[in-house]
């Protein structure tokens, strides 16, 4: 089993490289399992409640420390076979081997501490977690990265003929140069394996070389697949560190051939050393520059580098919680704080007398306006800048104001810009209750934090969406 027998977690000093026997009682923000020794807090990756394991000492720290687990003694009842042979291994989805009602209770268990422990609010309703529709094949983006290095999965470390020196895939969790060669993944819908398969095989047989994830040389670099749900269409965005159309214009035709689904196939160029797939210039190579998807009755044409929300079927779920937790009817001035490409702001358009978005992403914005002609809006308008300069702007306080800010939260100069406007309601939408939780904390003093709803956006990782319903105190 182990090379020494471990010692059980009784009064002891705890030290790197100990092997200790562990009994997992919970799951802390961030997925990792959560074990006590002599009052010690023991994080333990790969772990679920009731698990009983045998794990080493790999960062011990003053207030916590760090194990891996070496074996399972006795399998948490919560655990499930995980589909996915790659489960463990990428970094796509760690909670595959956890039953997907157990998620979201975890889930929810996770924004109601954050509340109490950061923001100090133990009296706001957390309902239960809105499920996802589809725990698999739900996201409507991936993105694979290319490397001339391929990390091998345990089984294949003895495997003679695995080619090591190519790679398109999915990264080991916490790493850049880790790149898994990626057969299948279950998140993305089915049709988006096999166009993998075909690029992995175009680009292993192209004379160009693929991308060094540590010389930065080569010329392959990234996939990145898009899905409409609502149409059912795809698009292929190619992303090479320099420009060459006779290269990438073969791949593209052939794809185009092979599958009546993909709408759309671009070649993104950066030349960045940064692992982001994000060109600094856009080649057109088939079809048209976007896809078109749905997001209740509203349309959005989404492009290669537009921001959508991952889990379209979720999305829609998101949106009625804000359109319900903002109560309007029809005669309310909504400000739309982060307003991205206006996805809130055009679902809240119907039922308001104005929306006013602000976005400091000029492409967002460009987006946004767009999205608003496509779909035949005219009382949406949005502010290009910065957000705390944008609500300087405003002569009078909305009605409603929604806050959807990054997973950093809002900066502390907006919260109090924020207070100083007072509108009547706010609701605070966050991926992250670590910062949700900060930024109600300081905003609970002059509003009451009445209801959050999380919604799960992201099955099978410890990822959750919030919404929060907050309204404005009596002046005393």
């Amino acid at each position: 089993m182990c090379e020494f027998v471990a010692e059980r977690a009784r009064k002891m000093k705890v030290k790197n490289g100990q092997l200790l026997e562990l009994d997992i009682s919970g799951i802390a923000f961030g997925g990792k399992g959560l074990a006590k020794v002599d009052g010690l807090t023991v994080f333990v990756d790969k772990t679920a409640p009731l698990d009983t394991v045998v794990a080493r000492i790999v960062k011990r720290k003053k207030q916590y420390a760090e194990a891996r687990v070496e074996t399972v003694l006795k399998a948490s009842p919560f655990r499930v076979d995980p589909p996915c042979i790659y489960s463990g291994f990428c970094g796509g989805c760690k909670w595959q081997f956890l039953n997907y009602d157990k998620q979201l209770i975890y889930k929810q268990q996770h924004v109601e501490e954050s509340l109490k422990h950061i923001g100090n609010i133990e009296d706001a309703i957390v309902h239960p977690t809105k499920a996802s529709p589809l725990i698999f094949e739900y996201r409507n983006k991936m993105e694979f990265s290319c490397s001339d290095r391929r990390w091998l999965l345990p089984e294949e470390m003895d495997q003679k003929d695995i080619d090591r020196d190519f790679a398109i895939g999915l990264h080991v969790p916490g790493t850049f140069y880790k790149v898994l060669d990626t057969r299948a993944c279950l998140l993305q819908p089915e049709l988006g394996n096999p166009i993998l398969d075909d690029v992995r095989t175009h680009i292993r047989n192209s004379d160009a070389p693929v991308y060094g994830l540590h010389s930065h040389i080569g010329f392959w670099r990234f996939l990145m697949l898009r899905h409409s749900v609502a149409y059912d269409q795809w698009m292929v965005n190619i992303v090479t560190a320099t420009e060459d159309r006779d290269e990438v214009k073969p791949l593209s035709d052939k794809l185009m051939e092979t599958y009546p689904q993909i709408v759309s196939v671009v070649n993104n160029v950066t030349s960045r050393k940064a692992g982001v797939a994000i060109g600094e210039r856009e080649i057109p190579l088939s079809g048209l520059a976007f896809i078109k998807d749905k997001i209740g009755e509203f349309e959005f044409e989404i492009s290669a580098n537009s921001f959508f929300q991952t889990n379209t079927r979720s999305a829609e779920r998101l949106y009625k919680t804000v359109k319900e937790y903002a109560g309007l009817t029809g005669k309310e001035t909504v400000v739309d704080l982060y307003s991205g490409t206006g996805a809130i702001a055009i679902y809240l358009s119907g039922s308001a007398k104005k929306v006013i978005g602000m976005e400091i992403v000029e492409s967002a914005v460009t987006d946004a306006m767009n999205n608003c002609r496509l779909n035949g809006i005219s009382n949406c308008r949005f502010i290009l800048g910065d957000i705390k300069e944008g609500l300087k702007k405003l002569a009078n306080s909305p009605d409603v104001m929604i806050i959807d800010p990054p997973r950093a939260g809002m900066h502390k100069d907006v919260v109090r810009r924020i207070i100083d406007m007072a509108p009547e309601k706010i609701v605070y939408v966050s991926c992250n209750p670590s910062t949700m939780a900060r930024d109600l904390g300081i905003l609970k003093d002059r509003y009451a934090v009445q209801e959050i709803q999380p919604i799960d956006m992201f099955p099978h990782t410890y990822h959750i969406e919030s919404v929060a319903r907050l309204a404005l105190k009596p002046s005393t």
